[in-house]
Protein backbone atom coordinates (compact mmCIF):
# COMPACT_ATOMS: atom_id res chain seq x y z
CA UNK A 1 0.00 0.00 0.00
CA UNK A 2 1.38 3.26 -0.92
CA UNK A 3 0.91 6.01 2.11
CA UNK A 4 2.01 9.44 2.33
CA UNK A 5 4.52 10.27 5.19
CA UNK A 6 3.48 12.43 8.29
CA UNK A 7 6.97 12.67 10.24
CA UNK A 8 6.13 12.47 14.34
CA UNK A 9 9.01 13.83 16.86
CA UNK A 10 8.22 10.53 18.80
CA UNK A 11 11.33 9.20 20.40
CA UNK A 12 10.50 5.83 19.55
CA UNK A 13 11.04 2.97 16.37
CA UNK A 14 7.63 2.63 14.83
CA UNK A 15 4.59 4.28 12.66
CA UNK A 16 1.62 5.03 13.58
CA UNK A 17 -1.45 3.53 11.44
CA UNK A 18 -4.87 4.81 10.42
CA UNK A 19 -6.82 1.44 11.62
CA UNK A 20 -8.75 1.43 8.11
CA UNK A 21 -4.93 1.34 6.27
CA UNK A 22 -4.09 -1.25 9.04
CA UNK A 23 -6.94 -3.64 8.04
CA UNK A 24 -6.03 -3.33 4.82
CA UNK A 25 -2.25 -4.01 4.91
CA UNK A 26 -3.30 -6.91 7.63
CA UNK A 27 -1.48 -5.38 10.64
CA UNK A 28 -2.72 -4.81 14.33
CA UNK A 29 -1.16 -3.11 16.94
CA UNK A 30 2.29 -4.62 17.58
CA UNK A 31 2.45 -6.33 14.50
CA UNK A 32 5.26 -4.73 12.21
CA UNK A 33 5.21 -3.24 8.52
CA UNK A 34 7.78 -3.29 6.09
CA UNK A 35 8.65 0.82 5.69
CA UNK A 36 10.20 1.41 1.78
CA UNK A 37 11.87 4.83 0.73
CA UNK A 38 11.67 4.33 -2.85
CA UNK A 39 13.83 7.19 -3.57
CA UNK A 40 16.56 5.75 -2.15
CA UNK A 41 15.92 2.02 -1.47
CA UNK A 42 15.87 1.85 2.36
CA UNK A 43 13.42 -0.39 3.40
CA UNK A 44 13.09 -0.90 7.41
CA UNK A 45 10.81 -2.66 9.17
CA UNK A 46 8.92 -0.96 12.27
CA UNK A 47 6.58 -1.43 14.96
CA UNK A 48 2.94 -0.70 14.51
CA UNK A 49 -0.03 1.49 16.32
CA UNK A 50 -2.87 2.60 15.52
CA UNK A 51 -5.57 5.77 15.72
CA UNK A 52 -8.85 6.37 14.19
CA UNK A 53 -8.38 9.98 14.79
CA UNK A 54 -4.14 11.23 14.99
CA UNK A 55 -3.60 9.96 11.37
CA UNK A 56 -5.79 10.27 8.74
CA UNK A 57 -6.55 7.46 6.09
CA UNK A 58 -3.86 7.52 3.41
CA UNK A 59 -1.16 8.46 5.72
CA UNK A 60 1.51 6.96 7.50
CA UNK A 61 3.05 8.52 10.87
CA UNK A 62 6.61 8.39 10.96
CA UNK A 63 8.36 7.81 14.21
CA UNK A 64 11.68 9.54 14.72
CA UNK A 65 13.92 6.55 15.43
CA UNK A 66 12.89 5.35 11.95
CA UNK A 67 13.14 8.21 9.96
CA UNK A 68 16.51 8.40 11.05
CA UNK A 69 16.98 5.84 8.86
CA UNK A 70 14.48 6.59 5.85
CA UNK A 71 15.14 10.18 5.92
CA UNK A 72 11.80 10.70 4.69
CA UNK A 73 10.05 14.61 4.53
CA UNK A 74 6.84 15.39 5.24
CA UNK A 75 4.20 14.26 1.99
CA UNK A 76 6.61 11.95 0.71
CA UNK A 77 4.87 8.85 -1.23
CA UNK A 78 6.36 5.79 0.47
CA UNK A 79 5.34 1.87 0.22
CA UNK A 80 3.80 -0.04 3.15
CA UNK A 81 3.52 -3.90 3.50
CA UNK A 82 3.42 -6.48 5.89
CA UNK A 83 6.32 -7.28 7.19
CA UNK A 84 7.43 -11.38 8.76
CA UNK A 85 7.95 -11.36 12.68
CA UNK A 86 11.90 -11.83 13.59
CA UNK A 87 12.87 -15.51 13.88
CA UNK A 88 14.32 -14.10 17.14
CA UNK A 89 10.72 -14.35 18.76
CA UNK A 90 10.57 -18.67 17.88
CA UNK A 91 13.68 -18.64 20.08
CA UNK A 92 12.60 -16.45 22.60
CA UNK A 93 9.23 -18.80 22.76
CA UNK A 94 11.60 -21.74 23.21
CA UNK A 95 13.86 -20.61 26.41
CA UNK A 96 10.46 -19.64 27.46
CA UNK A 97 9.35 -23.06 27.47
CA UNK A 98 12.47 -24.48 29.01
CA UNK A 99 14.33 -25.22 25.81
CA UNK A 100 18.19 -24.49 25.36
CA UNK A 101 18.94 -21.95 23.42
CA UNK A 102 22.08 -22.99 20.47
CA UNK A 103 24.84 -20.14 20.31
CA UNK A 104 23.19 -19.19 16.36
CA UNK A 105 20.08 -18.28 17.91
CA UNK A 106 21.64 -16.54 20.84
CA UNK A 107 23.67 -14.60 18.19
CA UNK A 108 20.36 -13.48 16.59
CA UNK A 109 18.69 -12.75 19.01
CA UNK A 110 21.35 -10.55 20.24
CA UNK A 111 21.49 -8.97 16.89
CA UNK A 112 17.63 -7.88 16.93
CA UNK A 113 18.32 -6.49 20.90
CA UNK A 114 21.07 -4.28 19.10
CA UNK A 115 19.44 -3.17 15.58
CA UNK A 116 16.04 -2.72 17.70
CA UNK A 117 14.38 -5.16 15.84
CA UNK A 118 12.59 -6.48 19.29
CA UNK A 119 9.99 -4.62 21.02
CA UNK A 120 10.42 -3.84 24.81
CA UNK A 121 7.41 -5.91 25.48
CA UNK A 122 9.38 -8.62 23.27
CA UNK A 123 12.91 -7.97 24.59
CA UNK A 124 11.34 -8.11 28.44
CA UNK A 125 10.16 -11.64 27.21
CA UNK A 126 13.66 -13.08 26.80
CA UNK A 127 14.65 -11.78 29.98
CA UNK A 128 11.85 -13.17 32.06
CA UNK A 129 12.10 -16.49 30.40
CA UNK A 130 15.75 -16.20 31.30
CA UNK A 131 14.68 -15.28 34.88
CA UNK A 132 12.13 -18.17 35.41
CA UNK A 133 14.63 -21.17 33.09
CA UNK A 134 18.17 -19.80 34.23
CA UNK A 135 20.58 -19.49 31.42
CA UNK A 136 23.50 -22.89 32.21
CA UNK A 137 26.80 -21.96 31.33
CA UNK A 138 27.25 -22.87 27.37
CA UNK A 139 23.99 -20.29 27.47
CA UNK A 140 25.99 -17.71 29.15
CA UNK A 141 29.40 -17.90 27.08
CA UNK A 142 26.64 -17.75 23.96
CA UNK A 143 25.25 -14.94 25.40
CA UNK A 144 28.36 -12.92 26.56
CA UNK A 145 30.33 -13.99 22.69
CA UNK A 146 26.82 -12.43 20.98
CA UNK A 147 27.07 -9.18 22.98
CA UNK A 148 31.08 -8.36 21.95
CA UNK A 149 30.25 -9.54 18.94
CA UNK A 150 27.47 -6.98 17.81
CA UNK A 151 29.74 -4.33 19.63
CA UNK A 152 33.14 -2.23 18.97
CA UNK A 153 36.47 -3.94 20.36
CA UNK A 154 39.01 -2.88 21.94
CA UNK A 155 42.99 -4.83 20.49
CA UNK A 156 45.94 -4.00 22.40
CA UNK A 157 49.43 -4.34 21.06
CA UNK A 158 50.51 -5.77 24.50
CA UNK A 159 49.26 -7.67 27.45
CA UNK A 160 48.47 -7.60 30.53
CA UNK A 161 45.46 -5.71 30.08
CA UNK A 162 43.79 -5.53 33.71
CA UNK A 163 40.25 -4.79 34.70
CA UNK A 164 38.12 -4.89 37.57
CA UNK A 165 34.24 -4.70 38.44
CA UNK A 166 31.97 -5.31 41.38
CA UNK A 167 28.64 -6.90 40.86
CA UNK A 168 27.21 -3.68 43.20
CA UNK A 169 24.41 -3.76 45.90
CA UNK A 170 26.60 -2.16 48.23
CA UNK A 171 26.73 1.54 48.63
CA UNK A 172 29.24 4.09 48.44
CA UNK A 173 31.12 1.60 46.73
CA UNK A 174 33.85 4.30 44.98
CA UNK A 175 36.84 2.00 44.87
CA UNK A 176 37.69 1.97 41.05
CA UNK A 177 38.53 5.64 42.02
CA UNK A 178 41.31 4.30 43.99
CA UNK A 179 42.04 0.82 42.20
CA UNK A 180 42.13 2.45 38.48
CA UNK A 181 45.14 4.47 39.43
CA UNK A 182 47.13 2.61 41.70
CA UNK A 183 47.00 -0.16 38.78
CA UNK A 184 48.16 2.47 36.18
CA UNK A 185 50.73 3.86 38.25
CA UNK A 186 52.12 0.26 38.43
CA UNK A 187 52.57 0.40 34.63
CA UNK A 188 49.74 -2.02 33.90
CA UNK A 189 47.02 -1.13 31.48
CA UNK A 190 43.47 -0.62 33.12
CA UNK A 191 40.55 0.83 30.87
CA UNK A 192 37.63 0.92 33.26
CA UNK A 193 34.69 1.41 31.27
CA UNK A 194 32.16 1.97 33.81
CA UNK A 195 27.73 1.95 34.70
CA UNK A 196 25.73 4.80 35.58
CA UNK A 197 23.39 4.02 38.60
CA UNK A 198 20.32 2.56 37.35
CA UNK A 199 18.97 1.88 40.83
CA UNK A 200 22.01 3.09 43.16
CA UNK A 201 22.60 6.32 44.54
CA UNK A 202 25.96 6.24 42.13
CA UNK A 203 27.80 4.50 39.43
CA UNK A 204 31.38 4.56 39.18
CA UNK A 205 30.68 6.60 35.79
CA UNK A 206 28.38 8.54 37.95
CA UNK A 207 31.31 9.94 40.42
CA UNK A 208 34.63 10.34 37.56
CA UNK A 209 31.89 12.89 35.99
CA UNK A 210 32.18 15.22 38.79
CA UNK A 211 35.74 15.82 38.02
CA UNK A 212 35.66 14.69 34.39
CA UNK A 213 34.13 13.73 30.86
CA UNK A 214 32.90 10.33 30.85
CA UNK A 215 31.75 9.69 27.56
CA UNK A 216 33.77 8.58 24.57
CA UNK A 217 34.22 6.22 21.69
CA UNK A 218 36.29 2.76 21.96
CA UNK A 219 38.82 4.22 19.81
CA UNK A 220 39.21 7.20 22.21
CA UNK A 221 39.25 4.68 25.06
CA UNK A 222 42.32 2.70 23.36
CA UNK A 223 44.52 5.75 22.74
CA UNK A 224 43.89 7.46 26.50
CA UNK A 225 44.38 3.79 27.59
CA UNK A 226 48.16 3.49 25.91
CA UNK A 227 48.99 7.15 27.11
CA UNK A 228 48.25 7.20 30.56
CA UNK A 229 47.60 3.75 31.10
CA UNK A 230 44.17 4.07 32.45
CA UNK A 231 40.24 5.46 31.97
CA UNK A 232 37.67 5.52 34.02
CA UNK A 233 34.35 5.72 31.31
CA UNK A 234 31.01 5.34 30.93
CA UNK A 235 30.56 1.73 29.00
CA UNK A 236 27.13 3.26 27.10
CA UNK A 237 28.92 5.70 25.12
CA UNK A 238 31.44 3.69 23.42
CA UNK A 239 29.43 1.10 21.88
CA UNK A 240 31.18 -2.01 23.73
CA UNK A 241 28.48 -4.89 24.12
CA UNK A 242 25.48 -2.06 23.33
CA UNK A 243 22.95 -5.14 23.89
CA UNK A 244 23.69 -4.71 27.69
CA UNK A 245 22.00 -1.38 28.39
CA UNK A 246 19.04 -1.80 26.74
CA UNK A 247 19.18 -5.55 29.24
CA UNK A 248 19.61 -3.45 31.86
CA UNK A 249 16.54 -0.86 30.80
CA UNK A 250 14.21 -3.43 30.79
CA UNK A 251 14.99 -5.51 33.74
CA UNK A 252 15.00 -1.97 35.77
CA UNK A 253 10.89 -2.41 36.81
CA UNK A 254 11.57 -5.78 37.53
CA UNK A 255 14.23 -4.99 39.96
CA UNK A 256 15.92 -8.28 38.73
CA UNK A 257 19.74 -9.09 38.39
CA UNK A 258 19.31 -12.79 36.07
CA UNK A 259 22.81 -14.65 36.96
CA UNK A 260 23.27 -16.03 33.90
CA UNK A 261 22.72 -12.38 32.50
CA UNK A 262 24.74 -10.46 35.06
CA UNK A 263 27.70 -12.65 34.55
CA UNK A 264 27.50 -12.03 30.63
CA UNK A 265 26.93 -8.68 31.49
CA UNK A 266 30.34 -8.30 33.40
CA UNK A 267 32.40 -11.01 31.42
CA UNK A 268 31.26 -9.09 27.57
CA UNK A 269 32.83 -5.90 28.22
CA UNK A 270 35.58 -7.10 29.87
CA UNK A 271 35.96 -9.27 26.52
CA UNK A 272 35.93 -7.00 24.67
CA UNK A 273 38.26 -4.20 26.21
CA UNK A 274 41.00 -6.91 25.16
CA UNK A 275 41.35 -7.29 29.13
CA UNK A 276 42.91 -10.82 29.98
CA UNK A 277 43.51 -10.59 33.79
CA UNK A 278 40.06 -9.66 36.01
CA UNK A 279 39.68 -9.16 39.41
CA UNK A 280 35.65 -9.54 40.25
CA UNK A 281 34.21 -7.82 43.93
CA UNK A 282 31.47 -10.12 45.16
CA UNK A 283 29.85 -8.40 48.30
CA UNK A 284 28.32 -10.43 50.60
CA UNK A 285 25.58 -9.61 52.92
CA UNK A 286 21.68 -9.39 54.10
CA UNK A 287 21.21 -6.92 51.64
CA UNK A 288 23.02 -7.36 48.83
CA UNK A 289 23.30 -9.18 45.91
CA UNK A 290 24.86 -11.99 47.12
CA UNK A 291 23.27 -12.81 50.79
CA UNK A 292 25.74 -15.45 51.78
CA UNK A 293 29.45 -16.69 50.98
CA UNK A 294 28.04 -19.88 49.58
CA UNK A 295 26.43 -18.29 47.04
CA UNK A 296 29.48 -16.01 46.52
CA UNK A 297 31.71 -19.24 46.02
CA UNK A 298 29.47 -20.48 43.67
CA UNK A 299 28.70 -17.21 41.93
CA UNK A 300 32.81 -17.13 41.74
CA UNK A 301 33.73 -20.29 40.56
CA UNK A 302 30.83 -19.13 37.36
CA UNK A 303 32.58 -16.04 36.99
CA UNK A 304 36.21 -18.21 36.76
CA UNK A 305 34.84 -20.92 34.58
CA UNK A 306 33.63 -18.03 32.05
CA UNK A 307 36.70 -16.40 32.28
CA UNK A 308 38.58 -19.84 31.18
CA UNK A 309 36.20 -20.50 28.38
CA UNK A 310 36.79 -16.82 27.03
CA UNK A 311 40.85 -17.22 27.62
CA UNK A 312 40.79 -14.94 30.31
CA UNK A 313 42.13 -15.26 33.84
CA UNK A 314 39.56 -14.38 36.50
CA UNK A 315 39.91 -13.75 40.54
CA UNK A 316 37.35 -13.13 42.93
CA UNK A 317 37.40 -11.48 45.91
CA UNK A 318 34.44 -12.04 48.26
CA UNK A 319 33.85 -8.47 50.48
CA UNK A 320 32.07 -7.58 53.67
CA UNK A 321 28.94 -6.35 52.18
CA UNK A 322 26.32 -5.32 55.22
CA UNK A 323 27.63 -2.26 55.54
CA UNK A 324 28.45 0.95 53.35
CA UNK A 325 32.21 1.13 52.19
CA UNK A 326 33.40 4.62 53.66
CA UNK A 327 31.07 7.06 54.57
CA UNK A 328 29.87 9.04 51.70
CA UNK A 329 27.09 7.82 49.35
CA UNK A 330 25.92 9.80 46.12
CA UNK A 331 28.60 11.65 43.76
CA UNK A 332 29.87 14.35 44.86
CA UNK A 333 30.31 13.33 48.73
CA UNK A 334 31.76 9.97 47.42
CA UNK A 335 34.60 11.96 44.85
CA UNK A 336 35.79 13.57 47.79
CA UNK A 337 35.91 11.25 49.82
CA UNK A 338 38.31 9.29 47.34
CA UNK A 339 40.39 12.83 46.61
CA UNK A 340 41.14 12.76 50.45
CA UNK A 341 42.51 9.53 50.63
CA UNK A 342 44.51 10.18 47.36
CA UNK A 343 45.99 13.23 48.65
CA UNK A 344 46.81 11.49 51.74
CA UNK A 345 44.14 10.71 54.40
CA UNK A 346 44.36 7.54 56.30
CA UNK A 347 40.41 7.23 57.06
CA UNK A 348 38.30 5.89 56.13
CA UNK A 349 40.22 2.28 56.84
CA UNK A 350 36.79 0.22 55.52
CA UNK A 351 37.43 1.83 51.64
CA UNK A 352 41.57 2.32 51.80
CA UNK A 353 41.62 -1.42 52.77
CA UNK A 354 39.06 -2.58 50.41
CA UNK A 355 40.83 -0.77 47.35
CA UNK A 356 43.93 -1.79 48.57
CA UNK A 357 42.93 -5.42 48.54
CA UNK A 358 41.55 -5.60 45.15
CA UNK A 359 44.20 -3.39 43.59
CA UNK A 360 46.94 -6.08 45.44
CA UNK A 361 45.15 -9.14 43.81
CA UNK A 362 45.64 -7.59 40.09
CA UNK A 363 49.56 -6.38 40.60
CA UNK A 364 49.70 -10.35 41.64
CA UNK A 365 48.14 -11.75 38.90
CA UNK A 366 49.89 -9.78 36.31
CA UNK A 367 53.27 -10.71 38.67
CA UNK A 368 53.93 -6.68 39.65
CA UNK A 369 54.21 -8.24 42.84
CA UNK A 370 55.04 -11.56 44.37
CA UNK A 371 52.06 -13.87 46.20
CA UNK A 372 50.82 -12.28 49.33
CA UNK A 373 53.08 -8.71 48.39
CA UNK A 374 50.74 -7.09 46.04
CA UNK A 375 48.27 -4.88 49.11
CA UNK A 376 51.96 -3.65 50.10
CA UNK A 377 52.86 -2.78 47.02
CA UNK A 378 49.21 -0.85 46.22
CA UNK A 379 49.85 0.81 49.98
CA UNK A 380 53.43 1.99 48.60
CA UNK A 381 51.53 3.19 45.40
CA UNK A 382 48.95 4.83 47.28
CA UNK A 383 51.61 6.41 50.07
CA UNK A 384 54.32 7.79 47.61
CA UNK A 385 51.28 9.75 45.81
CA UNK A 386 52.19 7.80 42.63
CA UNK A 387 48.12 7.01 42.68
CA UNK A 388 47.44 10.93 43.07
CA UNK A 389 49.41 12.02 40.23
CA UNK A 390 47.96 9.44 37.91
CA UNK A 391 44.54 10.21 38.89
CA UNK A 392 45.22 13.51 37.68
CA UNK A 393 46.64 12.65 34.42
CA UNK A 394 43.26 10.41 33.86
CA UNK A 395 40.95 13.85 34.80
CA UNK A 396 42.88 15.39 32.35
CA UNK A 397 43.26 13.33 29.38
CA UNK A 398 39.27 12.73 30.07
CA UNK A 399 38.85 16.50 29.77
CA UNK A 400 39.23 17.66 33.36
CA UNK A 401 40.88 19.85 35.44
CA UNK A 402 44.13 17.99 36.90
CA UNK A 403 44.12 20.52 39.52
CA UNK A 404 41.07 19.84 41.17
CA UNK A 405 41.23 18.73 44.99
CA UNK A 406 38.64 17.35 47.41
CA UNK A 407 38.09 21.11 48.91
CA UNK A 408 36.78 22.65 45.57
CA UNK A 409 34.15 20.18 45.29
CA UNK A 410 31.34 21.58 47.21
CA UNK A 411 28.21 18.87 47.93
CA UNK A 412 24.34 20.35 47.84
CA UNK A 413 23.61 23.28 49.84
CA UNK A 414 20.61 21.78 51.64
CA UNK A 415 21.52 19.93 54.67
CA UNK A 416 19.13 18.10 57.68
CA UNK A 417 21.65 16.03 60.56
CA UNK A 418 19.92 13.04 61.63
CA UNK A 419 20.86 12.54 65.53
CA UNK A 420 20.72 9.74 67.72
CA UNK A 421 17.61 9.13 69.76
CA UNK A 422 19.06 7.11 72.34
CA UNK A 423 22.64 6.26 73.54
CA UNK A 424 24.12 2.82 72.50
CA UNK A 425 25.69 1.28 69.85
CA UNK A 426 24.75 1.27 66.28
CA UNK A 427 23.39 -2.28 65.61
CA UNK A 428 22.33 -2.03 61.90
CA UNK A 429 22.45 -0.43 58.91
CA UNK A 430 20.37 -1.05 56.33
CA UNK A 431 22.04 -0.73 52.76
CA UNK A 432 19.08 -0.84 50.52
CA UNK A 433 17.23 2.22 52.89
CA UNK A 434 20.35 4.19 53.07
CA UNK A 435 20.24 3.92 49.07
CA UNK A 436 16.49 4.83 48.90
CA UNK A 437 16.88 7.76 50.91
CA UNK A 438 20.08 9.07 49.10
CA UNK A 439 17.85 8.45 46.19
CA UNK A 440 15.21 10.50 47.23
CA UNK A 441 17.23 13.64 48.27
CA UNK A 442 18.62 13.07 44.49
CA UNK A 443 21.51 10.79 43.62
CA UNK A 444 22.85 10.29 41.32
CA UNK A 445 21.11 12.83 39.57
CA UNK A 446 21.69 15.97 41.47
CA UNK A 447 25.38 14.89 41.85
CA UNK A 448 25.68 17.08 45.55
CA UNK A 449 22.82 14.82 46.61
CA UNK A 450 23.59 12.20 49.30
CA UNK A 451 24.34 11.02 52.47
CA UNK A 452 27.33 11.35 55.13
CA UNK A 453 27.68 8.65 57.80
CA UNK A 454 28.83 9.59 60.84
CA UNK A 455 29.06 6.75 62.49
CA UNK A 456 28.97 2.90 61.56
CA UNK A 457 27.82 -0.38 62.84
CA UNK A 458 29.29 -1.32 66.30
CA UNK A 459 29.90 2.55 67.40
CA UNK A 460 28.84 3.61 70.45
CA UNK A 461 26.60 7.31 69.93
CA UNK A 462 25.39 9.22 72.69
CA UNK A 463 21.94 11.15 72.29
CA UNK A 464 21.78 13.97 70.41
CA UNK A 465 25.06 13.09 68.48
CA UNK A 466 25.00 12.81 64.57
CA UNK A 467 24.22 9.65 63.16
CA UNK A 468 24.09 11.29 59.64
CA UNK A 469 23.66 13.91 57.01
CA UNK A 470 21.66 14.07 54.15
CA UNK A 471 22.39 16.61 51.41
CA UNK A 472 20.00 17.44 48.30
CA UNK A 473 20.51 20.61 46.03
CA UNK A 474 16.88 21.06 46.01
CA UNK A 475 14.76 22.15 49.60
CA UNK A 476 11.88 20.28 48.38
CA UNK A 477 14.02 16.77 47.79
CA UNK A 478 15.85 17.10 51.05
CA UNK A 479 12.20 17.93 52.91
CA UNK A 480 11.18 14.39 51.37
CA UNK A 481 14.38 12.67 51.93
CA UNK A 482 13.45 13.90 55.93
CA UNK A 483 10.06 12.48 55.63
CA UNK A 484 10.50 9.68 53.98
CA UNK A 485 13.74 8.65 56.70
CA UNK A 486 11.61 8.42 59.36
CA UNK A 487 9.90 5.61 57.53
CA UNK A 488 13.00 3.83 56.08
CA UNK A 489 15.17 3.91 59.32
CA UNK A 490 18.25 3.30 57.82
CA UNK A 491 20.28 3.03 61.08
CA UNK A 492 19.52 1.56 64.30
CA UNK A 493 20.70 2.53 67.52
CA UNK A 494 20.77 -0.16 70.24
CA UNK A 495 17.27 0.97 72.69
CA UNK A 496 15.79 2.50 69.45
CA UNK A 497 11.83 2.45 69.30
CA UNK A 498 10.68 0.54 66.66
CA UNK A 499 7.20 0.70 66.56
CA UNK A 500 4.59 1.81 68.59
CA UNK A 501 0.83 -0.11 68.85
CA UNK A 502 -2.08 1.02 70.86
CA UNK A 503 -4.02 -0.79 72.74
CA UNK A 504 -7.70 -1.61 71.40
CA UNK A 505 -9.15 1.15 73.31
CA UNK A 506 -7.72 3.48 71.46
CA UNK A 507 -8.77 3.07 68.22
Amino acid sequence: MKLLVKNLDIASRGVLLNRADARSIGVLDGDRVQVMNQKSGVSVAAFVETTSTITPQGTIGVYRFTNDRLHLDDGNEIEVREAARPASLDFVKKKMDGGKISKEEMLTIIKDVVSEDLSSAELTAFIIASYINPLDMDEVEHLTRAMVETGEHIKFSSRPIVDKHSIGGVPGNKISLLVVPIIAASGLKIPKTSSRAITGAGGTADLMEVVANVEFSAAEVQKMTEKVGGVIVWGGATNIAPADDRIIIQEYPFKIDARGQMLASVMAKKFAVGANLVVIDIPVGQNTKVASMQQGRKLAREFIELGERLNMRVECALTYGDIPVGRSIGPKLEVIEALRVLEGSTEPNSFIQKSLSLAGIALEMSGKAARGTGMDMAQDILRKGKALEKFRQIIEIQGGDPNVKSDDIIPGEHQFVVNAPSSGYVIEMNNQSLITLARIAGAPHDPGAGILLHAKKGNLIKTGEPLFTIYAERSWRLQKAIEDGRRLMPILVEGMLLDRVPSLSEY
